[in-house]
């Protein structure tokens, strides 16, 4: 890290003209195995591209990754974060004609939240930006700015995470995790039409509950159903499944984990750790 220098006017650093990925990679007692590494770099390759960037094939990205790793061989848990953004010095926010650069770093990485706790989560004041303003599904760095504000604003208040509303009052996501809730013994999440992120972690989750027999739904969801639900729990790279034990402090069922999020946290620790052979697929051993 000491070796790595950004010029001060590098143009992703005036503008937010970037897109990255993050990757968890686990270590199992035996091997690193990095989590749905291809669909991260192939959802990179397309995000870059969408923002006028051309970095290189996702094959290339993945198998850079793959070396970083094995030079610095860890012996456990790590986030590995790829980055395309514009490396150009250049002013103005324009994003014709200015270079590209790609980079990666890794770092070790436990639970980016507490995910033996119940959260305590807030609807957040501010509003998710929507697609036809900054598309959240590239996962472009100047819009982690809004992300910033709404999780900044819950931990102010007490509270361990935000859920965003989009534009048109319904729930989207949280400042970096999508969200399920649990009703009659079914999941629903908000559909790809909502703003959110096309998570990979939620593609996997959703998965995961077709293998074990649960229902799952991707439609609208109203603000008001967050203080209905039986069960919430939020999913990502980071926050891998984390369950939610009151909205805006109104407890969620009786404020316990529920049964539905427990087979899908030992559902997906399973998967990632190895033990379930029906997941192999989503491994990449480095």
């Amino acid at each position: 890290m000491a070796e790595c220098q950004v010029p001060i006017n590098t143009h992703a650093l005036q503008y937010g003209t970037g897109c990255f990925e993050g990757i968890r990679a686990y270590w199992n007692g035996q091997r690193l195995n990095l989590l749905l590494a291809a669909e991260h770099f192939r959802r990179l390759y397309r995000n870059a591209q969408l923002l006028l960037m051309k970095p290189p094939s996702a094959d290339e990205m993945l198998e850079l990754a793959k070396e970083l790793l094995r030079r610095n061989n860890p012996t456990h848990n790590v986030y590995v974060r790829p980055l395309v953004y514009k490396k150009g010095t250049s002013l103005g926010p324009v994003l014709l004609g200015v270079p590209d650069g790609f980079l990666c770093y890794v770092q070790p990485l436990g639970d980016y939240l507490d995910t033996s706790k119940g959260l305590s989560v807030c609807v957040s004041s501010w509003r998710r930006v929507s697609d036809n303003a900054l598309p959240t599904r590239t996962k472009a760095t100047g819009g982690y700015l809004n992300s910033a504000l709404a999780k900044s604003e819950a931990v102010q208040n007490g509270f361990d995470e935000a859920i965003f509303l989009n534009d048109r009052g319904q729930v989207c996501e949280g400042s970096a995790e999508n969200i399920f809730i649990v009703r009659d013994g079914a999941l629903h999440t908000p559909d790809r039409t909502a703003d959110i992120l096309e998570g990979i972690t939620r593609r996997a989750v959703l998965a995961l509950a077709e293998d074990l027999g649960i229902p799952a739904l991707e439609r609208p969801i109203a603000r008001s159903e967050l203080y209905m639900a039986d069960e919430i729990f939020l999913v990502g790279t980071g926050c891998q499944v984390s369950w939610v034990s009151a909205v805006d402090r109104r407890a969620v069922g009786d404020g316990k984990r529920g049964s539905i999020t427990a087979r899908i946290q030992k559902g997906y620790e399973d998967a990632v750790y190895g033990r379930d052979p029906r997941y192999a697929a989503w491994l990449t051993p480095v």
